[in-house]
């Protein structure tokens, strides 16, 4: 007899639908799948067998063939255990010709017939929503993850018993309870005391250009001595981000969704910070390995990815990072096939003068300039390129320690930040972009205009800094993120030269 039963794949972060097929016919005892499988979904024939048995459901000794179609693009993962087990039970006529239409089936089977949870859910739910499904059952840890997409019944369940009992009975059974979240209760914020500016005594440079580094989601770099603050300051500036919209949270959610990364959270509410060692591999950083998943640069997506002690990267690895910079995306391909996978991040990065830490201070600075200019140069100039801002940060002095809780605190940084940022959603609406950060070449013109003696003080900017196209771009958009930060409509000098500021001096930068 044969049947199909409706699930789902997934490439990169977007899913596609799978028809799975079972056919059981009298003839030579065989259990053969097709339709170009990976490792775990070959397995899944015996985790399949065993676990309908161990159920009470003995598979018959008969001729069985499951087909995963399309059969041309490669399926990867364990979530097809439980639609293979629903087209066995259908063709073996457990429950009624029909009861199965319309649902999308997802889920592991453990070898009792338990349903455990699979990587990825959210994204195949989505598009099964759009495809114009009606329900979707997935096990129960899986529940309230899917049950944030609106249009779709996500019902969990814990073992294939429960599945075949509401297959049974019919959709108005109350085996399977539909699962409902609250999305109001996910995304209530309460005040995070944790991690505030308010407690980064001095170092209102380095403030300054995490505020506006935060406002216009342009990239940051801070070196200094150690000790100085630069972690601790790069790890407030989520506090400072607008908080997540729905849509986003969604977008994020299917990245550490599809990398296994949700844990036990229905969806991701805040904002992203990695903050990766420099040991970390290539293919954890950027993404990949044989059956490639999202490495750190998608884990950030829109979040801040920061790198403390940047020269000790690889600099293959700082390298890799730079088309993902520039495109927002990462795009890795294997013999099977490409995927790309998000990665609009803002790169935060922190590093010593030199290897011991204390240049310029040569009283206590014991590096050579051969080792200085080594040091540095582990940073590629091309990666430089692509940091909009560079701060300098120095030993802030005793008095400046003991004045704790003074400093300006994260929420009315946040409240300019948020100001700068709807100033720029209605600038770019109906454009493609998002922030000033994301405006191409062939429109900084267009959006970062200029009058006469602006364009006079940019040209003169240019020549004395020796600047290149992209270089000069990236001031004219942080000097526009500065004058939204100002609320004025026009770029003036004083946000041009405050921009130029920002940018590491030749003769420092070795």
């Amino acid at each position: 007899m044969y049947c199909r039963v409706l699930s789902s794949a997934l490439e990169g972060v977007k899913a596609y639908p799978v028809g799975v097929e079972v056919d059981i016919a009298p003839g030579l005892p065989t259990f053969n799948m097709v339709g170009s499988l990976g490792t775990e979904v070959r397995e899944s024939r015996e985790r399949v067998s065993v676990a309908l048995r161990n159920a009470g459901f003995p598979i018959p000794c008969a001729h069985i063939t499951v087909n995963l179609s399309p059969a041309d693009r490669r399926k990867e993962g364990t979530a097809f255990d439980l639609p293979i087990a629903v087209g066995l039970l259908q063709s073996m006529e457990y429950f009624p010709r029909g009861a199965a239409e319309n649902i999308l089936f997802l889920g592991e089977l453990g070898l009792d017939g338990e349903l455990r949870r699979v990587n990825g859910v959210l994204p195949m739910v989505q598009a099964a929503a759009k495809g114009g499904i009606e329900e979707c059952i997935v096990p129960l840890e899986n529940a309230t993850e899917g049950a944030v997409v609106p249009g779709i019944t996500v019902r969990g369940a814990e073992n294939v018993r429960q599945v075949l009992q509401f297959l049974r009975e019919g959709r108005e059974s109350p085996v399977l309870e539909a699962a409902h979240v609250n999305l109001e209760e996910l995304f209530y914020r309460g005040e995070d005391a944790g991690r505030d500016f308010a407690q980064v005594n001095g170092q209102e440079g380095a403030k300054r250009a995490a505020e506006i580094a935060a406002a216009g989601f342009h990239n940051l770099l801070m070196t200094g001595p150690p000790g100085v603050g630069k972690s601790m300051i790069a790890k407030r500036i989520p506090g400072i981000l607008p908080p997540l919209n729905l849509e986003e949270s969604l977008e994020v959610t299917a990245v550490y969704s599809v990398a296994g990364n949700l844990g036990d959270a229905a969806l991701v509410t805040d904002r992203p910070f990695q903050s990766p060692h420099h040991t970390v591999s290539a293919s954890a950083f950027i993404g990949g390995s044989a059956v490639p998943k999202p490495g750190l640069l998608s884990l950030s997506h829109r979040g801040v990815l920061f790198l403390d002690e940047l020269p000790e990267f690889p600099r293959k690895l700082l390298d890799g990072m730079r088309q993902p910079l520039e495109e927002r995306r990462v795009q890795i391909s294997r013999v099977f096939g490409n995927v790309t996978y998000p990665a609009e991040f803002m790169l935060v990065c922190a590093m010593n003068p030199c290897p011991c830490g204390y240049y310029p201070d040569l009283g206590r600075c014991r590096c050579t300039p051969a080792q200085i200019r080594r040091y540095m140069g582990k940073v590629s100039g091309p990666v430089m390129d692509r940091i909009d801002l560079c701060v300098e940060l120095q030993a802030v002095e005793l008095m400046g320690l003991r004045e704790r809780g003074r400093g300006e605190d994260s929420g009315r940084i946040r409240e300019r930040v948020m100001v700068a940022r709807s100033r720029q959603e209605r600038r770019f609406r109906g454009t493609g972009y998002r922030f000033n950060a994301d405006i191409q070449a062939a429109d900084v013109e267009r959006y970062c205009k200029l009058g006469e003696s602006e364009g006079l003080c940019a040209a003169q900017i240019y020549h004395s800094l020796q600047l290149s196209a992209r270089t000069y771009h990236r001031i004219l958009k942080v000097a526009r993120t500065i004058a939204d930060l100002a609320d004025a409509d026009e770029i003036g000098d004083e946000h041009l030269l405050e921009a130029a500021g920002y940018r590491p001096a030749q003769d420092y930068w070795l």
